[in-house]
């Protein structure tokens, strides 16, 4: 079975930073395109960035542009979002997700196929 898991969300006042991992089993890693998604209470799950199969091409919202950074490490079947410069609008449960093949840098959540279990971050101001 595919899994996604994300975690190293928390609790961290405006202006700090949060990393949050992806990890996953189940299907080859370094083929899909992966992505951050989050959701903040009372609104629709949007898109924060996503990545290559390679890690060459990312894509991000333009919101946490020049905040956020996503990376892989391919060889550690792991993705990861570095959050700098948080905001409380920030806030949110994240999820990761990844695309079921090396398909388009989007931001759409309905292109990604697999889903991981979200992680919260909170932002206080």
């Amino acid at each position: 079975d595919v899994q996604l898991q994300a975690s190293g969300g928390g609790l961290v006042q405006a202006g700090g930073s949060l990393r949050l991992s992806c990890a996953s089993s189940g299907f080859t890693f370094a083929a899909p395109v992966i992505g951050w998604f989050r959701q903040a209470p009372g609104k629709e799950r949007e898109g924060v960035s996503s990545i290559s199969s390679d890690g060459r091409a990312k894509h991000y919202l333009d919101s946490v542009n020049g905040r956020f950074t996503i990376f892989r490490d391919n060889a550690k079947n792991t993705a990861y979002l570095q959050m700098n410069s948080l905001k409380p609008e920030d806030t949110g449960v994240y999820y990761c997700a990844a695309q079921r093949g090396a398909g388009p840098l989007t931001l759409r959540t309905a292109l990604y196929t697999y889903w991981g279990q979200g992680t919260l971050v909170t932002v206080s101001s």
